[in-house]
């Protein structure tokens, strides 16, 4: 394929969708678990509610469609093809924009916010708010090609977003990402790919080395928010950082699995009444679900976090223009004070009182402006 950028659209064979409904139809469900709660996993009435929605309502060729309306294209940077989303905004003088996705989510967190984005004036903003977006999947999920070889983590993934946005005709644009976008949004930051002008982080990076000795009440409740996180959420971490091939084949074998997988980080990371349906709805969750199941990437988006958690990941000085919006229901609330000792150049700060981890997908107006009101200040 070599610098080309080549038009992909989406089509999965109809005998793929049998399989999955076959695959659902024979599920081995375990016991019922003893506690009235989550505390011991996602609850077995909740996933059998999702999984009956998967396979007796669910369309998949709804969201197929919404994907193929927007452009996926398709590209090989550094010998490994990236999938993408471009959508150009009919404002001439709209500001390229890249965001990325994390993981348990995909290109799917984004879609609700591409209209408000690229035609701000449709949805009652300005033209000088409108965005050209470009959405990649990161390597080894979605569409995009898994890698082959190691070395694929977030510096060289933040190396290929610059080309591809090179490729794409942009010399000037920002970039916008939380959880593994946050990451690779850093990373940008800090090797500055040409006409990169600004970041922005729904999930900013700044948790210091040592905690400090007196912490403000900000900075106690983040704390305690990390304790909480390390003691009681850091298991699926840890096995995609250590043994993502493992893991693999049970979530390469078994649709449920796969779901129940990522529907349990929809419950814990996001601002819901109790449960995921709250915030989003099921047609919603299984759509971005879809995109690991169809594309047999469990394993190799967990690779990910082996990648990225050898060679150690923490706060690092951003030295570049930089806005920051702290959802509260996030993992953790990052305390304006982190934020500045890291970014020095900080250009837009916010605390917002609703939403969690996947703002975009959970409270697309919000991070909508949001994003708009950071990027004004570069435009």
């Amino acid at each position: 394929m070599g610098a080309e950028v080549q038009s992909a659209p989406i089509h999965i064979d109809e005998e793929e969708l049998r399989d999955l409904g076959a695959r659902l139809r024979r599920v081995r469900w375990p016991d019922r678990e003893p506690v009235a709660d989550w505390s011991q996993g996602a609850p077995l009435d909740h996933v059998q509610a999702l999984i009956a929605h998967w396979r007796d309502a669910y369309d998949w060729r709804r969201c197929e469609a919404a994907l193929n309306a927007l452009g996926p294209s398709v590209t090989e940077i550094d010998g490994l093809d990236i999938f993408f989303l471009h959508i150009r905004s009919k404002h001439a003088d709209a500001m390229p924009l890249i965001m990325t996705h994390g993981w348990p989510g995909s290109v799917i967190e984004f879609l609700k916010c591409v209209g408000p984005l690229t035609d701000p004036t449709a949805h009652g903003g300005q033209a000088s708010d409108a965005f050209h977006l470009v959405l990649p999947s990161l390597p080894g999920y979605g569409f995009s090609a898994k890698p082959r070889e190691t070395g694929w983590g977030a510096k060289r993934i933040a190396q290929a977003w610059g080309v591809l946005m090179q490729r794409l005709g942009y010399a000037r644009y920002v970039a916008q990402g939380g959880d593994w976008g946050a990451v690779v949004t850093t990373a940008m930051g800090l090797i500055r790919p040409e006409g990169l002008a600004a970041v922005h982080l729904n999930m900013p990076l700044v948790v210091p080395k040592e905690p400090p000795a007196n912490p403000s009440p900000a900075e106690a409740r983040a704390l305690a928010q990390l304790d909480a996180y390390r003691r009681w959420d850091t298991g699926y971490s840890i096995q995609q950082m250590t043994r993502p091939q493992t893991l693999g084949y049970g979530l390469a074998d078994s649709p449920v699995g796969q779901a129940a997988w990522i529907y349990e980080k929809f419950y814990a990371w996001t601002d819901n009444q109790g449960a995921p349906e709250t915030v989003l709805s099921r047609d919603e969750l299984l759509d971005n679900i879809m995109l690991y199941w169809l594309t047999n990437t469990g394993a190799s988006s967990a690779r990910l976090y082996w990648e990225s958690f050898r060679g150690g990941l923490g706060a690092v000085n951003l030295d570049f223009p930089a806005g920051a919006s702290v959802f509260p229901k996030d993992i953790y609330t990052a305390p304006r004070a982190w934020c500045e000792r890291c970014m020095p150049k900080l250009i837009y700060w916010n605390e917002l009182d609703r939403g969690g981890h996947f703002a975009a997908f959970e409270q697309p107006a919000l991070f909508v402006e949001e994003v708009r009101k950071c990027f004004r200040l570069v435009r």
